[in-house]
């Protein structure tokens, strides 16, 4: 009999664990899903980050939270027939990219686009973000990710996008291991191959920094018919 009570027991904590179990992972995996209509003028796209090399060394210096996971970002602007994204990328530097091409590229590694949205109080800077992104097209990708006004990185292109109206701020960058809260092995070799010293606390961006804003809205996932 105290054995048999001890199974129903046993068997009890199981089933409650595993409701629990598919209940969090429920919970994690529930975001809303969108498509191409779904896409506003002025939309903030944000491309899931790797585990290894560039977007990995990005993101393990620079991840904010589980939510936030990022190494890319883009301003969508919507015209009349088209989608455009602009953004600044080690490929092409500051571009105007069509924003299935844009899509078909940084997914080929299965990264998760998440599009996050201004909020009300702050859409009025729109229009005057996505004319003076225009004015930065052209530039080169800017690899050593110290500020000049000859090249840039993607949230530094969007950054001054905004800039007029204080949308985002300036902080100090960090390139230290959150683990270990020593400079990453990545970023040393990194400027060591530039002959440059880590620009430890040297002002920047990053996009979790931006995605975290509290002036933004996270919308939900995209999904393009390619």
């Amino acid at each position: 009999m105290k054995n048999n009570f001890w199974i129903l027991i046993f068997g009890f904590i199981i089933i409650l664990s595993n409701c629990q179990s598919q209940k969090s992972s429920n919970f994690r995996t529930k975001e809303t899903i969108l498509h191409i209509d779904d896409l506003q003028n002025g939309d903030l796209i944000f491309v899931g980050a790797q585990t290894e090399q560039l977007s990995g060394a990005i993101n393990r210096v620079t991840q904010i939270s589980k939510e936030a996971n990022f190494d890319h970002i883009g301003l969508i602007e919507k015209t009349k027939d088209s989608i455009f994204v602009l953004h600044a990328a080690p490929i092409g530097g500051s571009q105007r990219e069509e924003v299935h091409h844009f899509y078909k590229s940084q997914t080929e590694k299965n990264n998760r686009i998440v599009i996050y949205r201004l909020k009300n109080n702050y859409q009025h800077s729109i229009p005057n973000a996505i004319s003076t992104a225009k004015t930065l097209l052209g530039k080169p990708y800017n690899w050593t990710y110290i500020l000049n006004e000859n090249e840039y990185y993607c949230s530094d292109f969007i950054e001054r996008a905004f800039r007029k109206d204080e949308i985002f701020d300036l902080i100090e960058m960090n390139f230290k291991n959150k683990e270990t809260d020593k400079i990453d092995d990545f970023w040393i070799d990194f400027y060591r191959k530039k002959n440059l010293e880590v620009p430890q606390d040297q002002p920047g961006t990053n996009p979790n920094q931006l995605a975290n804003s509290e002036k933004l809205n996270r919308i939900g996932i995209i999904l393009l018919d390619l």
